[in-house]
């Protein structure tokens, strides 16, 4: 019979990394909603990854809960870099979309923690509150656990939970809404621009829609958000017509929620995720920032 360590050394791995890897989707997932950037979130992991390399591992009890608590302090540092970023941005920010596997829609909550219009939601909390949030009501961790990862008291991260929760209800989708009506809506929406069917696209967009598009100040896209519905769709099918290249719009999945894909010759060019309240759109986030679509060409597994 091999021993552990015989067995350890014949993979290649050891104790250490196999945790790391175990709990490596859950890390990029709670790095990933407290920052709304991919590339920002793998950078956590390989900031979190060099802390946990450097930990003596025989004091540690529970790996994931440790894990957990680097991952929050490396991603609080970066967020409030990140915030600083935000300020000299070129036009709106956007979370940066990730092409994410059918089963993530499965875990309702996940799918609705890392919707666009959440992660939107989330932008306007505090980092603390944003990191509180995520773990208590996403991850369901003790306070006692959150209070280790943010460096606060308890009772501090309690008033924090329940700030943020107020702050978060007041600005989040009215009502849960099925894979199958998004997808509905974005069928609807599809056939009306494709056919340039003007009282379509207003049928499908709620009176007051907003359309927020990023560009990154690499591509062109509205500066400001664009609110109402026909001013959306005028702009929406004025776009198109605009457009010299091939353009197709293909059904995609992101960040566990049906989406749109556009392809000009061929070639990815943005991505609309779609906020939808009572059967209609009320949200029409537009990515184009090239930056922000690396994800977009191969699943990424998030994990609670």
């Amino acid at each position: 019979m091999k021993s552990e360590h015989s067995e350890h050394a014949q993979e290649g791995t050891d104790p250490a990394t196999e945790a790391f890897v175990a709990h490596r989707n859950l890390l990029f997932t709670v790095a990933y909603e407290m920052l709304g950037s991919a590339a920002d979130a793998e950078d956590v992991l390989q900031e979190t990854w060099l802390r946990w390399a450097g930990v003596d591992h025989a004091a540690v009890r529970e790996p994931r809960a440790y894990l957990v608590r680097i991952t929050t302090r490396q991603a609080l540092t970066r967020l409030r870099t990140l915030g600083r970023r935000k300020e000299s941005y070129v036009g709106a920010w956007l979370p940066a979309p990730l092409l994410t596997a059918p089963d993530v829609a499965e875990d309702v909550e996940l799918a609705d923690s890392v919707s666009m219009a959440m992660l939107l939601v989330l932008e306007t909390l505090t980092p603390t509150e944003r990191a509180v949030f995520v773990l208590r009501e996403v991850f369901d961790l003790g306070y006692d656990e959150i209070a280790e990862a943010v460096g606060k008291s308890p009772a501090a991260v309690r008033q924090t939970a329940h700030r943020a929760r107020a702050h978060v209800a007041a600005r989040r989708p009215r009502g849960s809404v099925t894979p199958a009506e998004t997808r509905d809506a974005l069928d609807a929406f599809q056939r009306a621009v494709e056919t340039g069917d003007l009282q379509s696209l207003l049928d499908i967009l709620a009176p007051d829609v907003v359309l927020i598009g990023d560009g990154g100040g690499v591509k062109q896209a509205v500066l400001r958000p664009i609110r109402g519905a026909d001013k959306v769709a005028r702009l929406l099918l004025a776009g198109i017509l605009k457009v010299e290249a091939t353009a197709a719009l293909h059904p995609t999945h992101v960040n566990g929620h049906p989406a749109l894909a556009l392809h000009l010759d061929d070639e990815l060019d943005a991505v609309l995720a779609a906020r939808i309240d009572d059967g209609r759109i009320t949200g029409l986030y537009a990515v184009r920032n090239p930056e922000k679509l690396s994800h977009m060409d191969r699943e990424t597994a998030l994990r609670r």
